[in-house]
């Protein structure tokens, strides 16, 4: 049995069905924006932002898309997540609702700050 490795996050977001890639599509659009000078990759299989370190990482499953953030980036925001699944270092946003981008973008720009600080250590 031959395994394929997804090597972009364009592929990743290629193999998801057509009701999902806009919602793959709009956090990825959202994370670069909050976090213009962070590298794409893929890692652990799914879209990762890096800035001196990993940054955050999303992935689309069957009933929601998750948020890594990591878990300094869940629980400086524990009070904002409402009635989100969480764990400690991720976020569960379900398909059904639309996602929550200004939420998003300040998780993103809070992680972008971490690792600046990180580096001047």
């Amino acid at each position: 049995m031959q395994t394929t490795t997804i090597s972009s996050v364009d592929e990743y977001i290629a193999t998801y069905p057509k009701k999902i890639r806009p919602l793959l599509t709009t956090m990825r659009q959202t994370i670069q924006k909050a976090a213009p000078d962070a590298n794409e990759k893929m890692s652990y299989g799914i879209p990762t932002y890096y800035l001196r370190a990993n940054l955050v990482h999303f992935g689309a499953f069957k009933n929601h898309i998750s948020f890594f953030p990591t878990g300094s980036g869940v629980a400086a925001f524990k009070n904002e997540l409402g009635t989100y699944a969480v764990s400690k270092g991720t976020i569960h946003f379900p398909l059904d609702k639309p996602l929550p981008l200004d939420l998003i973008t300040k998780i993103v720009k809070f992680r972008v700050e971490q690792n600046l600080e990180r580096g001047k250590k």
